[in-house]
């Protein structure tokens, strides 16, 4: 555990600088933009779903609706920025097992975490990257909520820009995160806990989510009272390595 706690501390750090480090820009206060997309599965991962969003100013209102993934298990859940702001191709050969694209293949992809997609009025920064207990559980979930954003994100989001990312796959069909895979973020995890299931790139359009209604406060997710300390820790860090990764990258090409 001492481990695991140690990795996530190092792992979460760069997303803290990048926080502090972002240019104070001016959003679109009096602006409403709204994003949609379709998921698309990742390592055959069972999975489906779509997410929704309205952006005004630095307030944001999401849904997601995600179907067919492990239950019982944490599905870490972000929005990524900085990268081609796409999605890799669900063929593309990864690093992990058989092939499975594991968290770090696909950085210039999607980018690094920006937003936690947290529930129960939980940290949505990059900080919140850490707080698995408040991430859904099941393999077939609703989430939604209101929440700020700071001006680089919301800038970003008006733009267009933003990609979400489900983590947790069941490669092997036993019901948990097991295998002899383990995880690129660290050894001692399963990669099944840390790897892409979903992966979505926002699209502008007319925002036509089930349900219409844009909420308020701190937002509701079926399904996260069953998040585990050693499976969560392993979102945790899936959710951290992608800023670390994207960091570490732009320190080797600069």
């Amino acid at each position: 555990m001492k481990k695991l706690t140690t990795a996530m501390a190092t792992l979460a750090a760069p997303a803290l600088l990048a926080v502090s480090a972002a240019p104070a820009l001016a959003a679109h206060e009096d602006e409403t933009v709204e994003l949609m997309t379709t998921f698309t599965e990742l390592n055959d991962s069972g999975g489906s779903g779509e997410a929704w969003a309205k952006v005004t100013g630095n307030e944001v209102w999401i849904k997601v609706e995600v179907q067919g993934l492990l239950e019982g298990a944490p599905h870490a859940q972000h929005i990524h920025l900085g990268g081609a702001g796409e999605c890799p191709d669900p063929d593309m050969e990864g690093s992990g097992f058989e092939g499975a694209i594991r968290t770090t293949d696909a950085i210039d992809s999607y980018g690094a975490v920006r937003v936690s997609l947290t529930g129960n009025d939980a940290d949505t920064s990059e900080a919140g990257a850490l707080d698995v207990a408040n991430f859904p559980s099941d393999g077939t979930y609703t989430y939604e909520r209101t929440f700020e954003v700071p001006d680089d994100i919301a800038q970003s989001l008006h733009d267009g820009q933003g990609v979400v990312v489900v983590h947790g796959v069941d490669h092997n069909g036993s019901g948990e995160y097991d295998g002899e895979q383990m995880s690129d973020l660290d050894d001692s995890l399963p990669s099944e806990a840390t790897d892409p299931a979903l992966c979505g790139a926002f699209e502008m359009g007319q925002m036509s989510a089930p349900g219409g209604g844009v909420e308020t406060g701190g937002g509701s997710t079926s399904g996260m009272e069953n998040s585990g300390m050693i499976a969560g820790g392993a979102l945790l860090l899936a959710a951290g390595a992608g800023a670390f990764a994207l960091n570490q990258r732009r320190r080797t090409d600069s």
